[in-house]
């Protein structure tokens, strides 16, 4: 394939029921950490033998959170929204640095991360605690800890879904999700993320398969010049490489076809296509469009000599040994920011939460799992017949899938929080296990949770302490 069509870059995806993004990834290319960099090492040799001699730009979407492809063998973070409501940005900058350096230990130059969107509420269920939060300036001082966090492990981040996922019900791997605010409100809320992150130093932008009504009605940002050239490129002054959202998403694919939704893409103003579904198409289309003079050479040399700036860049970052991925001294600033990301929105402030035994309901069996082994070793027992009870809300749970318990939690964004009856309501916006086991802490008593609300849910506030 790198022969063949000559590829720029590569993307590591890995199939799972529990991740929103799954329709995009229909299958999977990693498992383990020493087959990663087998993949990764081999795929690079390969692209050694081009005529351009240049590493190939091989990316994830290491979110963390919902969306994390890599998940066995490697130091997992807390969700965004969980940094979010930790509300400092040292430790975020902390955190992706670790996730940075394993990333690069596993021959990866490229996350397709972190995700810029401001998050409007409850009916945005596609971004969710993939967001930082509701506040454009908390999101936006985030973003840029992030972007800081991976540059120092050479790693290229990704801000996305630029013009801004967050304010829209609609997700763009079903349809085109429209985005009806005034310009003004546009650039206030939900493209100030994205400045913070450029002025930050952001590497690379993902374009949204979003139609921003203000700016150009009726066409995916994706493919939009007005959107791309004139906003981002010319008003904000980016000079990194813009990279498409995956172009096998209907919003492109459907009305558009694959040819031509790849002409369109690079005319629009981005510099590389994510995943197009059929690479000879879009290869061919391309190489048409440069003969005919549709594609002016000019802005080709111009996106080229952007991507050979960025992969020689972050190819002179040494590679860390696959030794140093998951190991103790990644895993300590990750659990700092998983206690301080759990918010008590209603309950005791002190002392136990729960006494056992415990029974445990609701979330994903991973969860479950990963909770009640961390409240054992709080000295916390649990039983399915508990007669304390936690229900875990997750991911696309809706109000008719709570339950009677002592204490709810949000694994994923809390808004659900807002409707639940129990005596003891808390978050932790993710299910990772630093995120189980400072909750475990909190529940047990044994620490506190200091996090503030980084999106407003109605009828509770931001914090109960």
């Amino acid at each position: 394939m790198i022969a063949k069509y000559r590829l720029g870059g590569l993307m590591l995806v890995r199939q799972a029921s529990d991740d929103p993004t799954a329709d995009t990834n229909p299958t999977s290319n990693v498992t383990s950490p020493a087959q990663i960099l087998r993949l990764t090492t081999g795929l690079q040799t390969a692209a050694t033998k081009l005529p351009a001699g240049v590493p190939l730009l091989i990316g994830t979407d290491q979110e963390h959170g919902s969306v994390t492809r890599i998940r066995d063998g490697v130091t997992l973070l807390p969700a965004q929204m969980a940094f979010g409501a930790a509300g400092q940005p040292a430790l975020t900058e902390a955190a992706a640095a670790v996730s940075g350096q394993e990333l690069r230990a596993l021959g990866l130059n490229a996350d397709f991360a972190p995700d810029a969107d401001v998050t409007e509420g409850a009916d945005n269920t596609v971004i969710g605690s993939r967001s930082f939060g509701s506040d454009p300036t908390l999101v936006g001082e985030q973003v840029a800890a992030a972007v800081r966090g991976y540059s120092a492990a050479g790693i290229a981040s990704t801000l996305k879904h630029f013009p801004g996922h967050g304010h829209t019900n609609v997700d763009s791997h079903e349809g085109l999700p429209i985005l009806r605010q005034s310009k003004a409100s546009l650039m206030a809320n939900d493209v100030a993320p994205f400045q913070a992150g450029i002025a930050a130093g952001a590497p690379m932008i993902m374009s949204g398969h979003l139609d921003a009504e203000a700016i150009d009605p009726g066409t995916p940002a994706t493919l939009s010049h007005k959107v791309l050239t004139d906003l981002l490129r010319n008003q904000l002054g980016f000079k990194g490489v813009i990279i498409t959202d995956s172009m096998t998403m209907p919003p492109v694919t459907k009305k558009y076809g694959e040819g031509e939704a790849a002409v369109l893409a690079i005319l629009a103003g981005n510099d590389m296509l994510l995943t197009p579904e059929n690479l000879g198409v879009a290869q061919q289309a391309l190489l048409a469009a440069i003969k005919s003079g549709r594609l002016p050479r000019a802005q080709v040399n111009a996106s080229v000599t952007r991507i050979i700036a960025l992969k020689l860049k972050e190819g002179a970052t040494a590679q860390p040994a696959l030794s140093t991925v998951d190991i103790a001294a990644h895993q300590a600033p990750v659990d700092r920011a998983a206690a301080a990301g759990i918010t008590l929105y209603k309950g005791n402030c002190s002392g136990p939460l729960v006494s056992g035994p415990v029974a445990i309901s609701g979330g994903s069996s991973q969860a479950r799992d990963a909770l009640g082994k961390a409240l054992e070793s709080d000295g916390i027992t649990t039983s399915a017949t508990g007669t304390s009870r936690i229900f875990l809300t997750g991911y696309g749970d809706t109000k008719a899938d709570l339950q009677a318990a002592d204490v709810t939690v949000a694994t994923d964004s809390p808004y659900l929080l807002g409707s639940a009856r129990s005596k003891t309501l808390l978050a932790t916006y993710g299910t990772a296990p630093a995120s189980m086991r400072a909750l475990a802490a909190v529940l047990a008593g044994k620490a506190k949770a200091p996090g503030q609300s980084p999106v407003k849910v109605t009828g509770l506030p931001a914090t109960a302490c």
